[in-house]
């Protein structure tokens, strides 16, 4: 009988876990657990050539704020330890002959293969790119170790090329929907979506949209995440969206909305 309350008990802490932030959630019903994964403290970014560099500083500046507060590490991943310009592949992306294109050092290769716990992926011009294999193959390598993947704007059409999207509902920057979706035939296209969660796998739409999703990472899956999410919201200035459905721009490029 003991065993048998106590089961009751253990049930009901579960249930009510799983319906206590709904509004904040893009999570698949019925996929609760009761043994939450630890908070993860290492962190890869990859770096492919052209990626958009807020789709990688705006999750970092809410990142490094919370690093104030806990112990996380930072890998950033790259072919090889060269700088990495964020200027495009293609000439014809530069048709004004631009020098406008910083460049990143990065802290690895993907040779080094560093025991990542999460990888977020950017995109930017880097997801039209056609000299991704080096990137592609170290994502398929490194996803079944992750316990998280995140992917920011287009770095969805990166990840979906992969292969690792399949089976998983995800978003991607509604102006490129046309363009990154196909590179994704057996990946559940969500929209409208500012973000959406599932599983371990976490996409954003464009740019901006990846500080909410850091931001809803950040209050789901560390201690005392709701007040950390804020406090760094309110550090940053930035006004935060806390509906992932919140989505305006699928209406502004038409894009239609999925079941």
């Amino acid at each position: 009988m003991l065993l048998s309350n106590l089961a009751l008990l253990v049930l009901s802490s579960c249930i009510q876990l799983a319906t206590a932030r709904p509004a904040l959630s893009s999570r698949n019903e019925g996929t609760t657990t009761c043994t939450p994964k630890p908070a993860p403290t290492h962190w890869g970014i990859l770096m492919p050539r052209a990626f958009a560099p807020l789709d990688v500083f705006g999750p970092v500046e809410a990142l490094q704020a919370l690093a104030r507060s806990t112990h996380l590490k930072l890998s950033l991943l790259a072919r090889t330890m060269e700088p990495v310009s964020s200027a495009p592949v293609s000439p014809a992306m530069n048709r004004f002959n631009s020098s406008f294109w910083p460049s990143f050092v990065p802290t690895d290769t993907y040779a080094d293969n560093p025991p990542i716990q999460v990888l977020l992926i950017p995109g930017g011009a880097a997801a039209r790119s056609p000299d991704l294999g080096p990137e592609l193959e170290y994502i398929r390598k490194v996803t079944p170790s992750l316990q998280y993947l995140i992917t920011i704007c287009t770095g969805a059409g990166i990840a979906a090329q992969a292969g690792v999207l399949d089976g998983h509902r995800a978003t991607t920057n509604k102006r490129a929907w046309n363009e990154m979706i196909p590179r994704g035939t057996n990946v559940k296209w969500v929209s409208p979506a500012r973000w959406v969660e599932d599983g371990k796998v976490w996409s954003s739409s464009g740019v901006t949209s990846g500080i909410d999703l850091t931001l809803a990472f950040i209050e789901a899956k560390y201690p005392n995440g709701s007040t950390l999410a804020n406090d760094i919201s309110h550090t940053m200035e930035h006004q935060r969206i806390t509906d992932w459905r919140h989505d305006p721009e699928a209406e502004y490029f038409h894009v239609p909305p999925t079941n």
